[in-house]
């Protein structure tokens, strides 16, 4: 199968820790469909930091949701489809903490790993579209109570869908986002994608481009 062409699902500046262009799987498991999945962490400058506190505050004492640049951003259909699931309403934890969500997330994904878990556990608030029989788009980690789509509703490219947030298995708020061939998690592949356009900050400022994926050390662009 050829590689997909999406758009993108935010609008900022970003940066994308885990990325297919750096590493396949991604995420260090060809399980759940996450071979080629992406996470995307707002920024604010060249020093890549997702909040606007200090590195020690996030350290020692956590970081209130609120004070990260991506927390409750909108997060976009990145194609055109129609809704299959969705989780709303699910908590966050506040405050971010370095050493609380790392503990936070090797107990999820031991249980999960286990079969003990669930979707929720892992993706917290999400939706999942379906754009064909062979091709589903889940869209993970969403903020409480901002899914603003529904079960059987058709969506277009760039719709808002609900709001980045730090619900599941997350380390500080971003969004995941991946590709797969099967509806059920549990036997689908990953899908290989490429968004159709986005900008790469140089030096000598942005450039365009096309029918790529962004790497890890990328500072990227979407307007």
């Amino acid at each position: 199968m050829n590689k997909i062409v999406i758009e993108f699902p935010v609008k900022g500046e970003w940066i994308t820790p885990n990325s297919p262009r750096n590493r396949v799987p991604s995420h260090g498991t060809e399980m759940f469909g996450e071979t080629y999945a992406i996470d995307f962490v707002m920024i604010k400058d060249e020093k890549r930091k997702a909040y606007n506190k200090s590195l020690l505050k996030y350290l020692l004492s956590g970081i209130e949701l609120k004070d990260f640049y991506g927390w409750g951003q909108n997060v976009y259909s990145p194609v055109n489809g129609v809704v299959i699931a969705t989780k709303d309403k699910m908590p966050e934890r506040n405050k971010v903490h370095l050493y609380d969500d790392y503990s936070h997330m090797k107990r999820v994904t031991k249980d999960f790993m286990k079969g003990k878990g669930t979707i929720e556990s892992v993706a917290g608030n999400y939706v999942l579209i379906k754009c064909s029989d062979e091709v589903y788009v889940l869209l993970a980690h969403l903020k409480n109570t901002t899914v603003c789509v529904n079960v059987g509703q058709t969506v277009t490219v760039n719709q808002v869908i609900g709001k980045l947030g730090h619900s599941g298995n997350s380390m500080m708020p971003h969004l995941h986002m991946q590709l797969m061939n099967d509806r059920d998690y549990r036997k689908a592949k990953g899908i290989e994608f490429v968004f159709r356009e986005y900008e790469v900050k140089w030096r000598n400022g942005w450039e365009i481009v096309r029918n790529s994926i962004p790497g890890s050390t990328e500072i990227i662009r979407n307007k």
